[in-house]
């Protein structure tokens, strides 16, 4: 019996001696693969980050929250805000008044200038009135909606102008309600819900000539809305007089709550904040997958290039979009119903959307490509391609109509699954992750002046990710508030460049004064020479912010440094050219890739 109790204190010292080995090594945590540390970490996880992870598809198995957040309902205009139709005064039913207060708010906006939009509206506007309503009301023209918009921008302005009282108030209570919808519990952690508020009703306005700008986007309720938890954890109650449409358990998925918006038909979520463990994999996945492509890059494109001399059209076809994903980091792009923005994507190029030149601008074999792309932004470009390239491009467009399809034996479908077959996971947008964040990598190679002080490498940065954005078609308009803040920003270099000028005109008589040989001469000296350093280096900012706006001012950088670039390779050039990472990614940011600055270190290379 003694024999089998001293087997039992030496297995227990064991264990403990095991754990604290563990965690106080980095180097055991990187090597060791044995099954008693791996058994340890698995019990004694030191992150979230580092928890087991199962390979059946379950993302999760205990999740609790309280469900999103309502839009509060509607507030009826003061009795002495009017409407009027065809010169009358109009008394409208709720329903009918909270619609158009939809429209009121927006008069002055480029929108209700578009026939599209009015027509739209117009429509769904009458099928919320009373029928003694819809008989009226049948011309927008001769709708007055002014004293309704003049009531929403007086509102507007008073909330602009709320008193500090007023805005700590206001503060406190949606702080409430984010501690209490705000937060859910997924196995043992106390995770951020991205977006636990639901939208509130409004007009659709679409990107672009959107065909259906201006339909109404209907007041979504609780029996709209799937709830999904786990079985063992609080159902969520929905508000009082209501009930969800189903609660689900489905641990195959990430979502806390769900339903389908009616203009689209498209389905919305209720998601777990960037930050959270689970969107951490995820981007974590994405990287590492568009890295793996980094290794077969080569025999891919070798296999591409020779399947240009295909016999089978089909396979040229797929060589050749294969090719503009590549090099161009297109999108593939889907079919589109006639409810939808006519855009495109690499597999739905029309004829029309291409040009061919043997000779442009003293290039050869150069394709011009202009058409809509997602969100209906224009892409334009002209690209010198290989000669086998443009001999096919001639081939494809051979007695077809601008409206044929330019690929016409290729859809997004076949080359996805031709896609998994050069390599696992790979998909047309792993293309364009992939050579995003290459040509990050790159860019900030050749751009980085080690010696340079930390504004010029931010300017190298941001010239290193505005290469991307150019790469991936990430336009925007320029700001409207953009020549303003230009004019103000000259005339804060202007006010110290003629600072400068006064300290050098100090600093001048200060030497003077300095030669007589007086200590405390030398050190005013001394200090209106330093203080002239501080004065050169603060306009020296300013330009470089100057000179970083005005390139920017077309380009939208976020949407590539969020989605497309991995974060890792921005950690990694921060730690190693001691930039402040806090420069590159702001709060929000820093928590959505907390997974990346805990892991990549100085020397990590995409």
């Amino acid at each position: 019996m003694f024999f089998f109790e001293v087997i039992l204190v030496l297995w227990i010292m064991f264990k403990v001696v095991s754990v604290i080995v563990w965690n106080n090594s980095p180097f055991l945590r990187k090597v060791s693969l044995s099954s008693v540390f791996t058994r340890h970490k698995r019990r004694f996880p030191r992150s979230k980050w580092e928890e087991e992870k199962t390979d059946d598809g379950t993302k999760w198995t205990f999740l609790e929250h309280k469900g999103p957040v309502f839009a509060p309902p509607y507030e009826p205009l003061p009795s002495n805000v009017k409407f009027y139709y065809d010169g009358k005064e109009l008394k409208l039913s709720e329903d009918a008044e909270e619609v158009a207060g939809f429209y009121a708010r927006m008069l002055e906006h480029d929108y209700t200038t578009k026939s599209v939009f009015n027509t739209n509206f117009l429509t769904d506007w009458r099928k919320v009135m009373t029928p003694e309503e819809a008989k009226l009301i049948k011309d927008l023209s001769k709708c007055n909606f002014k004293e309704m918009h003049a009531y929403f921008q007086s509102v507007s302005e008073k909330n602009r102008n709320r008193s500090k009282e007023e805005k700590a108030a206001l503060k406190a209570k949606n702080e409430e309600i984010q501690k209490e919808y705000g937060f859910c519990t997924i196995d043992g952690h106390k995770e951020k819900i991205g977006n636990f508020r639901i939208e509130p009703p409004g007009l659709f306005r679409g990107r672009g000539e959107h065909p259906k700008m201006g339909k109404l986007k209907r007041r979504v309720m609780p029996e709209d809305v799937l709830i999904n938890c786990s079985k063992d954890s609080k159902i969520p109650k929905p508000p009082s007089g209501h009930k969800w449409r189903e609660v689900r358990h489905d641990n195959t998925v990430t979502w806390l709550a769900s339903w389908t918006e009616n203009v689209q038909q498209q389905a919305k979520y209720v998601m777990l904040n960037p930050s959270s463990k689970l969107k951490g994999e995820k981007d974590w996945q994405k990287y590492e997958t568009a890295r793996k492509l980094h290794k077969c890059i080569d025999k891919i494109r070798e296999n591409y290039r020779a399947d240009w001399k295909a016999k089978e059209m089909q396979v040229r076809q797929r060589a050749v979009a294969l090719y503009f994903i590549d090099r161009l980091a297109l999108r593939a792009g889907n079919e589109k119903d006639d409810e939808q923005a006519d855009t495109v994507g690499c597999c739905s190029l029309r004829v029309e959307h291409i040009q061919l030149h043997k000779e442009k601008d003293g290039k050869e074999y150069v394709v011009v490509f202009d058409f809509l792309g997602k969100d209906s932004i224009r892409y334009y470009n002209e690209v010198p391609v290989e000669k086998r390239v443009f001999k096919n491009l001639e081939i494809f467009i051979e007695n077809k109509k601008d409206s044929d399809d330019l690929f016409d034996r290729l859809n997004t479908q076949t080359l996805n699954e031709h896609l998994k077959d050069l390599m696992p996971g790979l998909t047309a947008k792993v293309f364009r992750t992939y050579n995003a964040s290459i040509t990050l990598q790159k860019q900030l190679d050749e751009l980085t002046d080690g010696d340079a002080s930390v504004p010029e490498k931010i300017l190298a940065y941001n010239r290193a990710n505005r290469a991307v954005a150019i790469l991936c078609n990430h336009q925007r308009a320029v700001p409207k508030g953009h020549s303003k803040s230009m004019e103000a920003l000259k005339e804060k270099i202007q006010a110290k460049r003629d600072q400068i000028d006064e300290a050098e005109e100090d600093l001048q008589q200060a030497s003077k004064a300095a030669k007589r040989g007086s200590v405390k001469e030398k050190l005013a000296c001394d200090k209106k020479k330093k203080a002239l350093e501080r004065l050169k280096d603060q306009l020296k900012k300013l330009e470089l912010q100057e000179t970083d706006r005005d390139e920017n001012k077309t380009i939208a950088l976020g949407t590539s440094k969020l989605n497309y670039l991995d974060p890792r390779i921005s950690v990694a050039w921060c730690k190693k050219h001691g930039v402040p990472i806090e420069k590159i990614y702001n709060k929000t940011q820093r928590d959505k890739f907390r997974w990346a600055i805990d892991m990549a270190g100085p020397d990590y290379v995409f």
